[in-house]
């Protein structure tokens, strides 16, 4: 997902300039993987001997990375071990948050941290959060986290959401949100389940909460084009895995649901592990999307034209301010790779 949103004018007029253009190797725990460029279109974004570096590993589970402009570093969720962890280029890894998406809200939840963050439009933390089963918002600066959480929305129709997975931002305020069952301790089995369907949110300026599709299973990354007129969905069904595309409409409801592009030609297939998740769009229109293998570069037609090959199941991806750097939580890692 493409997680930063643009920011008021006041706060970009008091961001400190970007780090990532100091980003170098020293950090790098290691170097990975492979770079495969599948069209020639691809090498206005990546070089094919671009390094993957690792710039931190020993995790459970990697999600929701964000880059943070205003204070010049990335968070990123620990989702098994209930934490978010911090990343600045050159200083490395560090605890940002414990008890990041189960709080204990309510009885019987278990232990499974934040997976998505993002900014609003007032750029303070949103998180989507798996234990507690809600979309939320930290209620602290960014600068001194506490977990401490406002609920933006938890229930639709009297009911407990699934578990929250991934968001996006509209120009106009408004939040779209996958809500698979990942979170949920059997998944579908989960006697605490109380919707009979996994949905696809838009949650209005006003709080809103309106069910766009309830009719696709496991909906999980998701992304807006930048003319804000498309919305993409990353399914990762292991049946029918595949990227869908939506037409937003004026009223900010969605219609003509069709495929972005089929992955169900590489099921078993060697090398290609892992399913659709995460997405970054970049300035040019073209989309990180991670999925079997790594990190696909698509058009904006949906056509691929590169792919980052991690060597490691691979959940999502955000670009740095300045779309110098794509970052991957892949597995038990963080990842960069340099872009031109």
């Amino acid at each position: 997902m493409r997680t930063a949103f643009v920011l008021a004018a006041s706060l970009l007029a008091s961001a400190c300039s970007t780090t990532s253009d100091q980003l170098s190797i020293a950090d790098a725990a290691e170097t990975t993987g492979s770079i495969e460029l599948i069209n020639p279109q691809a090498k206005q974004f990546i070089a094919a001997d671009a390094k993957i570096s690792i710039r931190g590993k020993g995790y459970r589970w990697t999600e929701g990375p964000v880059w943070i402009e205003q204070h010049g570093f990335l968070l990123f969720s620990d989702i098994p071990n209930n934490t978010i962890v911090k990343y600045q280029p050159n200083k490395g890894t560090e605890l940002y948050l414990e008890n990041s998406g189960a709080t204990g809200l309510e009885e019987g939840d278990y232990g499974q941290g934040s997976n998505g963050l993002l900014l609003n439009p007032q750029g303070q933390l949103v998180l989507l959060q798996q234990g507690d089963r809600r979309v939320a918002l930290m209620d602290a600066p960014l600068n001194e986290p506490q977990s401490k959480f406002v609920t933006l929305a938890g229930e639709y129709q009297g009911k407990r959401l699934n578990s929250p997975n991934d968001a996006v931002y509209h120009n106009d305020g408004s939040l779209y949100f996958t809500d698979p069952p990942y979170g949920l301790n059997s998944g579908m089995n989960d006697s605490r389940k109380e919707l009979d369907f996994q949905g696809i949110y838009r949650l209005s300026q006003d709080g809103e909460l309106e069910l766009l599709d309830n009719s696709v299973n496991f909906p999980n990354g998701i992304a807006l084009t930048l003319d804000q007129k498309t919305l993409i969905v990353a399914v990762s069904d292991d049946k029918h895995p595949r990227w869908l595309a939506y037409d937003v409409n004026p009223d900010g409801s969605i219609s003509n649901k069709r495929i972005f592009h089929n992955a169900k030609a590489l099921l078993g297939v060697a090398g290609e592990q892992g399913l659709p998740d995460g997405m970054a769009v970049h300035s040019s229109g073209n989309i990180f999307a991670t999925g079997p293998g790594g990190v696909w570069l698509f058009s904006p037609q949906g056509e691929v034209l590169a792919k980052i090959r991690t060597g490691r199941l691979t959940a999502n991806c955000t670009l740095s301010a300045d779309e110098k750097y794509l970052f991957i939580t892949a597995h038990d890692t963080l990842m960069s790779v340099p872009l031109l």
